[in-house]
């Protein structure tokens, strides 16, 4: 459950970063209730992740998601550049974010006894 909190935490990362664009700096109010809300669930779900999952993983796994998916909707919606080697460096932060969770196999229990 602890992943599934983390994934949602990302997602909802990417939304309120795009409503920061599309508030013009907390000027049109709908993109701003928006855009905090976003932020206060994005900030909850992190916390609710990082009961089970290691602070590090963590945080790498949410802001990875948020800056992946914040590129992408970048360069499909808002006309950002989507060259070669954007589209290599996003593929190399989709790699990291996946071996994160790979080598993050560790259940609750063995953290607490120190098991390695």
């Amino acid at each position: 459950m602890a992943w599934l909190y983390l994934v949602l935490a990302g997602l909802s990362e990417i939304i309120w970063a795009y409503g920061l664009k599309a508030s013009h700096g907390f000027t049109v109010l709908n993109w701003s209730i928006i855009t905090v809300t976003f932020m206060l669930v994005s900030f909850y779900l992190l916390g609710r992740a990082i009961r089970q999952i290691p602070i590090g993983t963590s945080y790498a796994v949410f802001t990875g998601i948020g800056a992946v998916g914040t590129a992408i909707i970048a360069m499909m919606f808002l006309n950002e550049s989507a060259d070669g080697w954007k589209i290599i460096s996003l593929l190399v932060l989709i790699t990291g974010i996946i071996g994160l969770k790979l080598v993050d196999n560790k259940t609750p229990e063995d953290r607490k006894e120190g098991k390695k």
